[in-house]
């Protein structure tokens, strides 16, 4: 049966509208400042509405320019914000849809996942859930076509998301993109402080100084620091601001970092 994912978020998180939501994407790609080098095997970036986050984001999504017709499936992991559950939840959709087209899940690799016990179908964690979404336009922007294995993490151990990722693994055709963003509701100048201290964990791929407070999408940053050190991964912090910096006050903000793994 063919079943679609429709945008939950679409107008909120991002435009609606198809020659906008494109523009806008182009627009920070075009402000990004393009890494050189290969592309990385991970990157991690925010999700939030892209008014506030989108430069961020950019500034990880940049520099898969290169790798457009090189890179055909991409993993999405990013943290369930509507439904409590244990484990990680596949999607049994066929495709996953945003105003920029429609983009096939590899279903292949999704049963190849699912033989994992952590792995489950559910959909209702799909749904409404924003944290994978707002990442698709960029993806179909710079990659163009490819196919998606869309996974949302609940309750895991570094080393059960860990073992995911590394059983789809793959070569230099597969993506990780994880999906987080970092301190929430802290004043400016304490949300930098915070947000330092996190960036120093990933660079140095320390899983264990990640705690709750310090990232929404934790569990999935933790997963991909697991493998990225069993692996020998190198890290580094492409760009790191807040919604202080970027639409918001700063009275309160969210912290935002967009980081790549070689």
């Amino acid at each position: 049966m063919h079943t679609v994912r429709t945008p939950a978020v679409a107008g909120l998180f991002y435009p609606a509208d198809t020659a906008e939501l494109r523009a806008q994407v182009r627009h920070f790609l075009t402000e990004a400042e393009a890494p050189t080098g290969s592309a990385p095997k991970a990157i991690i970036a925010p999700h939030a509405g892209y008014i506030y986050s989108g430069p961020i984001a950019a500034s990880a999504y940049a520099g898969l320019r290169a790798a457009r017709g090189a890179i055909s499936r991409v993993l999405l992991l990013g943290p369930s914000h509507r439904v409590g559950f244990r484990g990680l939840a596949a999607s049994a959709m066929t495709a996953f849809e945003t105003p920029l087209g429609s983009i096939p899940v590899d279903h292949d690799a999704v049963a190849l996942a699912r033989q994992l016990p952590d792995v489950g179908f559910l959909e209702q964690a799909h749904a409404r859930e924003h944290s994978l979404e707002v990442h698709l336009p960029f993806l179909q922007e710079v990659l163009g076509s490819f196919q998606l294995v869309p996974l949302v993490v609940g309750e895991a151990k570094p080393s059960q998301v860990g073992q995911v990722l590394e059983t789809l693994w793959g070569g230099p055709e597969t993506l990780i993109v994880i999906s987080s963003d970092l301190s929430h509701y802290l004043d400016y100048q304490n949300a930098r402080q915070m947000d330092q201290v996190t960036s120093q964990a990933i660079e140095t791929l320390r899983f264990e100084d990640i705690g709750y407070e310090q990232a929404c999408g934790r569990n999935p940053v933790n997963g991909l620091l697991w493998v990225a050190r069993r692996k020998s991964l190198r890290a580094e912090t492409l760009d790191l601001r807040n919604s202080g910096d970027t639409a918001g006050s700063r009275d309160q903000v969210v912290g935002y970092g967009a980081y790549a793994f070689h």
